[in-house]
């Protein structure tokens, strides 16, 4: 009994040292505090994908009573590791999103122009910024074809397990 106390305890302090690190690499002023536009990008770097929704309720639940625009580390802490332990907000696994890029491609050529999944990423869904369907483009799009050959590109876009 006491091996899995210890071993849930090393898991804990591991999380939390990952969760430290990204946070301190956005934490510019060095004063545990870091703005709430990049928290997505610190919750994305540790391995988890909510949607924009799932991003906003957790803004919800570390932000301030009189939101600062800034969220504390203090806060920010115990709720990721929460998320980490709970394995909340997992990538999608490459098969599905290969069948996802199948439903679009009805004509089943193998591939999408840069016209097709630009009208999907901006107008189906929750829609993508313009910044994040040109990042997208710029690493999926053949640039002599101007098509996205989506069994290539599929592999680029899963996370690795941590």
């Amino acid at each position: 009994m006491a091996d899995e106390k210890e071993a849930a305890e090393a898991l804990i302090a591991d999380l939390q040292k990952k969760i430290t690190e990204a946070f301190e690499v956005f934490d510019h002023e060095k004063n545990s505090t870091v703005d709430v536009r990049e928290v997505g990008t610190i919750v994305r770097s540790l391995g988890c994908c909510p949607s924009e929704g799932e991003l906003h309720d957790m803004l919800a639940e570390v932000e301030e009573e009189e939101p600062t625009g800034y969220i504390r580390f203090e806060k920010f802490l115990p709720m990721m590791t929460k998320v980490l332990i709970d394995r909340k907000y997992r990538p999608i696994p490459e098969d599905v999103l290969l069948r996802a890029f199948e439903v679009l491609d009805q004509d089943k050529k193998g591939y999408l122009t840069k016209e097709e999944l630009t009208k999907y990423m901006t107008e189906e869904g929750e829609p993508f910024t313009q910044e994040e369907v040109e990042e997208m483009l710029s690493a999926a799009v053949d640039p002599d074809k101007n098509t996205i050959l989506y069994k290539d590109f599929v592999p680029m876009m899963v996370l690795e397990e941590h």
